[in-house]
């Protein structure tokens, strides 16, 4: 199980660094805002600005490394 994880994340590295970066924010979102009291429809989409912003995050850091194999 391992392996093939470890083997899907080698084939996409951006695509997992956003997936495991989306959790770890989500688990954080929940965690800080448990006791908030906010309704399911904000929790979606709380959680879904939440993994979109870690998508947006992989995609900036990966701006430096598509400048390093232009320079290479």
């Amino acid at each position: 199980m391992l392996l093939k994880i470890r083997q899907w994340a080698d084939a996409h590295p951006k695509l997992a660094s956003w997936v495991f970066l989306a959790f770890g924010m989500v688990v954080i979102l929940l965690i800080a805002a448990r006791e908030v009291g906010l309704n399911l429809g904000q929790w979606f989409f709380l959680i879904l600005s939440t993994i979109g912003l870690a998508g947006l995050c992989v995609w900036i850091i990966s701006w430096e490394d598509d400048d390093e194999v232009e320079h290479a």
